[in-house]
């Protein structure tokens, strides 16, 4: 997949998982990548980013599997966000799909 589309869609991927629960930063990059391919160096510093603009807060949480884990949870300002950018998405996608149609139509 061209790497600018994941890199565009990336921040919505992971503003729409932690809307539903608190995850951890390596659960998230395997959750995206189930379903698109991409690194786990990506991932963490669009979380540092998004953090530090206020759009998440963090937190230790102890794991039985080793050390205690970052958490990252959706802040309020963060689900605005989230919903400005769905918008956005729906809008893009609507205008983008409608050319395909009309490109493929006029084959």
């Amino acid at each position: 997949m061209n790497v600018q589309f994941k890199k565009g869609v990336l921040e919505l991927c992971v503003l729409v998982l932690l809307d539903k629960q608190d995850r951890y930063g390596y659960e998230l990059v395997q959750k995206i990548s189930e379903q698109i391919s991409i690194s786990e160096g990506t991932v963490y510093p669009l979380l540092r980013r998004l953090t530090k603009e206020g759009y998440f807060t963090t937190y230790l949480k102890e794991s039985t599997e080793g050390p205690s884990r970052k958490y990252y949870q959706l802040t309020d300002s963060g689900r605005e966000f989230l919903h400005e950018l769905l918008q956005e998405w729906e809008d893009f996608t609507l205008g983008v799909n409608q050319l395909i149609k009309e490109g493929v139509n006029n084959e």
